[in-house]
């Protein structure tokens, strides 16, 4: 009888309530390394002016004249990827020590396959000469498993957000591949164009973007030279115009252009 009446008051028992729903599972939370492209802003007023214009036409034609014909990038490479591994190496350095160092790294990685395989440890050895090599090497290795991963890969000029989307890369290194890839929306600019610009009243070095976009507005009379016309005046910037012991009375283009 006991266990009758067990299993009576089992069953006479109240069942528990039911289990609350679990709430909906949250959105996973954005990738905070995700990059938004730069923004240039609009040029200012005076880069639109004709007199600017006339400036810019001036020193265009002068530098045409010192640097004559297409000018390729400084930087050795064969391909584009080689380039873009360049271009990212460059950062804080010259082009010089980038150029003695990428023949030995190329050749152990001739592709983006082939560098994303061999990893940021095997590759910082062979840019070790450089600064800051530890973070180039891990931005040239994300950067290539990303070019396989999302472009089969190619490096994808054709798109200003897919460059700069890539690690290490910001729109610096993505002009420089634009550029050098024949499109015309881009003109790069380095510590020397930033410089020349402010020393020549075509803008007024305030930032990096701000020049750019000036730059573009003030020759925009030969937007089909953005190209050559930036290796142009980097050159021109090491050789006659630099940063430190600069004679503006000597100097080509600051004697008659310099504010």
């Amino acid at each position: 009888a006991a266990p009758k009446r067990k299993a009576a008051a089992a069953a006479s028992a109240p069942l528990p309530p039911p289990a609350s729903p679990s709430p909906p599972s949250s959105p996973p939370p954005p990738n905070k390394k995700a990059k938004a492209p730069a923004t240039v802003p609009p040029p200012s007023p005076a880069a639109m002016s004709a007199s600017a214009a006339a400036k810019a036409a001036r020193i265009a034609a002068q530098l045409a004249t010192l640097y004559p014909g297409p000018q390729p990038c400084p930087l050795d490479h064969a391909n584009t990827f080689q380039l873009l591994v360049a271009v990212m190496l460059s950062a804080q350095t010259t082009d010089a020590a980038v150029n003695r160092v990428t023949p030995a790294l190329f050749t152990a990685a001739p592709d983006a396959a082939a560098l994303a395989a061999l990893g940021a440890a095997a590759i910082e050895p062979h840019i070790r000469t450089l600064g800051l090599a530890p973070t180039k090497a891990r931005n040239l290795a994300a950067t290539a498993a990303a070019l396989v991963e999302r472009h089969g890969g190619r490096v994808p000029t054709d798109s200003w957000a897919a460059l700069e989307a890539l690690p290490g890369v910001g729109h610096k290194t993505a002009s420089v591949l634009r550029a050098m890839a024949g499109h015309g929306d881009a003109f790069p600019v380095d510590t020397h164009i930033h410089r020349l610009a402010a020393r020549w009243g075509l803008s007024d070095g305030s930032a990096v973007l701000r020049t750019e976009a000036d730059l573009k507005a003030a020759f925009r009379g030969v937007r089909s030279e953005w190209g050559s016309l930036h290796v142009r005046l980097i050159l021109f910037g090491r050789e006659h115009c630099p940063a430190r012991g600069h004679d503006k009375g000597a100097c080509p283009v600051c004697s008659w252009a310099g504010v």
